[in-house]
């Protein structure tokens, strides 16, 4: 019992970090999606990649080998300490990067799951979830009672998320493991905005980006 206790204690101790999917087709998009210009000059991924390093150094983004280069460039440019991994099947689906991802993890205590898509999310919001992240517990953003992305899971999540597959996505453990969720409050519609078109990018690029 005591080294389960010291081990525990030992995890809380541990950085939360943030792991940014970027290893989408944007197929609805009709291009690649991460690419996109915003109306500031940076591309949507480089604008969400600028907004979470805000709120830490411990990010590591998984991508797909032909978006490499372009993730790198990036990477470099706005968040120098960021790590960088390819997902080598990450055409089977969302679930396969998502586990990709997490086995490269070793010393979080949490990971909050960012999606590259999201450039208009605050750096307020990544830093509120990353103060409720802990090992045991699921820290979800809630925007007027609907809950949002990021999502951040406790190290105690690690080993099922890792063995996800094909389209699952890992908010299936929000329903299994009800009494580890905590509700975030923001004050941040983003948590919201999926960008499916480039409709969507324009509805909300002028009222998001300061």
């Amino acid at each position: 019992m005591s080294g389960r206790k010291e081990n525990t204690d030992r995890s809380e101790t541990l950085p939360a970090g943030a792991l940014i999917l970027a290893a989408g087709f944007s197929r609805r998009f009709g291009g690649i999606k991460l690419h996109a210009k915003l109306s500031n000059g940076l591309t949507v991924f480089e604008q969400t990649l600028t907004n979470i390093s805000a709120a830490t150094d411990h990010i590591l983004v998984v991508t797909r080998a032909d978006l490499a280069d372009s993730i790198t460039r990036a990477v470099h440019s706005r968040a120098p300490l960021a790590q960088i991994t390819v997902c080598p099947d990450s055409d089977k689906g969302m679930g396969n990067t998502l586990a990709h991802g997490v086995q490269q993890i070793e010393d979080w205590r949490a990971c909050m799951i960012c999606l590259g898509d999201m450039p208009f999310v605050n750096t307020d919001t990544y830093r509120q979830l990353l103060i409720y992240s802990n090992p045991h517990t699921i820290a979800v953003p809630r925007y007027e009672q609907k809950i949002g992305n990021p999502i951040s899971f406790g190290h105690d999540f690690f080993e099922q998320i890792s063995l996800l597959q094909g389209d699952a996505g890992a908010r299936r453990l929000l329903q299994q493991y009800p009494d580890a969720v905590h509700y975030v409050d923001v004050n941040d519609k983003a948590i919201l905005q999926d960008i499916d078109t480039p409709e969507d990018i324009q509805r909300w690029d002028t009222t998001s980006l300061d």
